[in-house]
């Protein structure tokens, strides 16, 4: 009986630093910059269906989009130049650097997946140190994981490592008993919440499956850290005001808009001028938590100081259009289907950031919005002048429009739509801090 052939599996690319080399090329800046866009469009392509970069890929990338008709003949050749010239760059490349401390070993970069293009720059660059970092690296980016979710599970993989050092133990030989030991002293010891503990759970089983190949045991006696229902601090409606008064200029509107509409810190910044319906007064958020879309109120108290700063902004977004800046981000499939869309007015962030910014997934210097970090300082910075006696984050805010509307009278359902909780358990906890919680009840000491 004869044997039958094997195939060759298609070679996966590693070509992480491709922007720096197509940047460095001697192609005319509108060739650079066609290639630049095809090559996002097929990493993206290879992200959303889950496969690595290889030529059938790229063959199946470019079919699709005929089939779509987004390509005419003369465009699918000049894709197709793009693709050829980023596989054979990729092949030129291949050879490891000098320095093997910085950089995986030599045959790493054949067996590893595709760069994603929601890995910024300088993350893309570094590849890991130890055998076990880069075995994880490469494992996550080869399934196309968030760059987040990446810098969590390394992490978490870092702690288990020096965990098991301290110990006399070594990577090599983790398996089950010790990843259970590790999660105990982290519930045990280290006071660790449940929420972290989950997370490194699920960090170090991806570690030892999908990482070290290492079969994995029973996960089930380990000790687990206790659930603790926390209550959240709220403001008084008096105390919103002196925090709003020791703001002032667009500070001020965010934090207001974010008390008056009940908005998480996310939402606020990423609004664009579109979801801000003036006229009938209402808010629009975009893709909230869990991907929804909701709409909540927009205060009559802002809808005038909203539409100044709009005003504003059409001039930051026509200077912005003289320089010819790069257009606004967008999501991949928006900015798949309008290529020019982020340039338009409607699509512009309504909190802009003062200065440009280097794009990580891109490297364009565009245009984003206020970052989190900074508004998150102001409001800490508003807190300590106006001599509150609270933690004031960025989120009381939110916290204290769900307790003043319960206070009001709302109905708790309503707020739970306002809030965009998926579950009305998770809107009752503001009942705990109400100024009188449950049906009116008063101490016995008032009586």
């Amino acid at each position: 009986m004869n044997a039958q052939p094997r195939t060759r599996a298609p070679r996966t690319v590693w070509f992480p630093d491709w922007f720096h080399v197509l940047q460095q090329t001697d192609l005319p800046q509108s060739t650079r910059s066609q290639y630049r866009t095809v090559v996002l469009e097929f990493l993206r392509f290879c992200k959303q269906t889950r496969q690595a970069a290889t030529i059938p890929a790229a063959r199946q990338f470019i079919r699709d989009r005929q089939v779509q008709r987004v390509l005419s003949e003369p465009d699918r050749l000049q894709w197709q130049e793009a693709l050829n010239w980023f596989f054979r760059e990729a092949g030129r490349q291949r050879h490891p650097p000098t320095d093997p401390s910085a950089h995986p070993p030599a045959d790493f970069s054949a067996r590893a997946g595709p760069v994603l293009t929601g890995v910024p720059t300088l993350g893309a660059a570094d590849l890991g140190r130890a055998e076990w970092e880069r075995l994880i690296i490469r494992e996550l980016r080869t399934r196309h994981y968030a760059w987040r979710t990446e810098q969590a599970y390394r992490e978490w993989a870092k702690r288990f490592v020096r965990w098991l050092e301290a110990r006399g133990g070594r990577w090599e030989q983790a398996a089950h008993p010790e990843v259970k030991e590790f999660l105990s002293d982290l519930a045990v010891r280290q006071r660790a919440s449940a929420s972290a503990q989950k997370q490194a759970l699920n960090a170090l089983v991806f570690l030892l499956r999908e990482a070290l190949h290492r079969p994995l045991g029973d996960f089930g006696n380990f000790t687990r850290a206790r659930k603790v229902m926390r209550v959240p601090v709220v403001l008084t409606r008096e105390e919103c005001q002196r925090l709003f008064s020791a703001l002032e200029g667009v500070p001020r509107l965010m934090a207001e808009l974010m008390y008056g509409s009940g908005l998480r810190l996310t939402e606020l910044l990423c609004l664009r001028v579109k979801d801000l319906d003036l006229e009938r007064r209402q808010l629009i958020v975009r893709a909230g938590k869990g991907g929804r879309d909701r709409v909540t109120v927009l205060p009559e108290l802002l809808v005038e100081g909203l539409r100044t700063h709009r005003e504003r902004l059409r001039g930051l977004h026509t200077e912005d259009q003289h320089q010819d800046v790069p257009g606004v981000w967008l999501p991949e499939g928006l900015e798949r289907k309008y290529p020019n869309a982020g340039k338009a007015w409607e699509w512009q962030w309504f909190f802009p950031s003062r200065q440009l910014m280097n794009d990580p997934r891109t490297g364009l210097r565009r245009r984003h919005h206020v970052l989190d970090a900074t508004f998150q300082h102001t409001i800490r910075q508003a807190a300590r002048r106006a001599r509150l006696d609270k933690r004031v984050t960025p989120h009381v805010l939110r916290h204290s429009f769900a307790t003043h509307l319960l206070e009001s009278g709302t109905d708790i359902r309503t707020v739970q739509e306002l809030l965009g909780h998926k579950d009305v358990t998770t809107t009752q906890i503001y009942t705990h801090v109400m100024r009188r919680p449950g049906l009116g009840v008063r101490s016995p000491l008032d009586g």
